[in-house]
């Protein structure tokens, strides 16, 4: 039992998640001084273990059940209706309905949706890698995105959206799309970015895009959470202040400090040397889940383990670049270091879901694997 579980399990990939959840629940400590006591860090706690299950309990199921039609299609249709379900009765968290509150557990279907699209992505992609040229594939795949992107920005939860879209454009990338294609698809998306700004950005979603352009321009209103994050990261200097001493966080100027603006809140206590450590974790983290990716044994493996690296950098860029003023706000956690559930499981278990592909890992000459993957043979 021992010996399968270390053969399944990339133990170097657990090495390096570690310390990011670590800094996360020491950085949410920090919070409240007073007796020592913070519902975020226990609850975090919680979450953690709970996470770490899902990780090794999907990391023992015979994944291939996820490769067939019927499974991905009532998986996806599904979690699109509980979209559908949510904008009605879903519990609304600053103006946004991305929540079902359970009393004691509050679940988002947007994080989970993520992860049935690259599935499903993966699964289109794998069966027509060799006439992925066809330009009709873009406009199929991009079915497959549209609804959930829809469904989750009328919630309304622009960040989501926008890492939904990204999944898609980053794994028609790979998938071997031609460059004129490639234009097709960038000229698209302006037009859609166009009407979106017209039609269906709300004034606040606007607003946090002009002060990404501008983030000066209204520091009391629509720009004060930015600008705070800016201070605390950049407050910290090189060595941080100290676990437990970062006033913006302290003293409530900054935001969700355990949630959007985790990373701005870490860099103040940590500065600049605590942050480029997170940041080559993360790193590291990525290398890990393509580096399982590239011996998958089939296209579906490889382009399940690409699309995962690709929703990993998103939340990691997109959070990342809004607390340092590069991207606007738009409420995206920081993987395995923000608070609360719903992702962080999310998050695991789509590693363990990636774990359980390594039982069947091939290895193959590198130049073969390269030449499938690109559909050249």
């Amino acid at each position: 039992m021992i010996e399968k579980v270390s053969k399944r399990i990339d133990w170097l990939l657990v090495f390096f998640i570690a310390p990011i959840l670590l800094a996360g629940l020491f950085t949410m400590k920090s919070f409240v001084p007073q007796e020592g006591m913070n519902d975020f860090f226990f609850k975090q706690i919680i979450w953690i273990i709970v996470s770490f299950a899902v990780f090794f309990a999907f990391s023992f199921i015979d994944f291939r059940f996820l490769r067939r039609t019927d499974v991905l299609v009532t998986l996806f249709l599904f979690f699109c209706f509980l979209l559908i379900i949510l904008l009605g009765m879903g519990h609304s968290i600053k103006g946004a309905k991305s929540w079902f509150s359970l009393g004691f557990f509050s679940f988002q279907p947007g994080d989970t949706i993520k992860l049935v699209l690259i599935l499903i992505l993966s699964k289109y992609f794998s069966r027509r890698h060799v006439e992925i040229r066809n330009i009709k594939h873009i406009f199929i795949s991009g079915f497959y995105a549209f609804v959930p992107f829809v469904l989750v920005l009328l919630q309304p939860a622009f960040g989501s959206a926008m890492v939904i879209f990204f999944i898609w454009f980053g794994m028609i990338l790979v998938s071997g799309i031609s460059k004129t294609h490639l234009l097709f698809v960038f000229v698209s998306g302006l037009l859609i970015f166009a009407s979106l700004w017209f039609f269906v950005f709300a004034q606040y979603q606007k607003d946090r895009i002009m002060n990404f352009i501008n983030p000066l321009a209204d520091i009391h209103d629509s720009g004060y959470n930015a600008t705070q994050s800016a201070i605390a990261v950049g407050s910290g200097q090189i060595l941080g202040k100290g676990l437990g001493f970062g006033t913006q966080s302290r003293l409530k100027f900054l935001p969700e400090p355990q949630t959007d603006f985790i990373f701005a809140a870490f860099s103040e206590e940590w500065g600049f040397i605590g942050s480029f450590f997170i940041i080559l974790l993360f790193g590291l983290v990525i290398w890990r889940i393509l580096h399982t990716a590239y011996l998958g044994i089939s296209n579906f493996e490889m382009l399940f383990g690409v699309g995962i690296a690709i929703f990993f950098m998103c939340h990691i860029l997109i959070n990342i670049g809004m607390n340092i003023g590069l991207m606007p706000v738009t409420g995206i956690p920081l993987p395995l270091m923000s608070y609360g559930g719903s992702h962080l499981i999310t998050e695991l278990g789509a590693l363990g879901i990636l774990m359980s592909t390594r039982k069947y890992a091939r290895s193959a000459h590198r130049d073969d694997m390269k030449n499938e993957f690109l559909g050249l043979e």
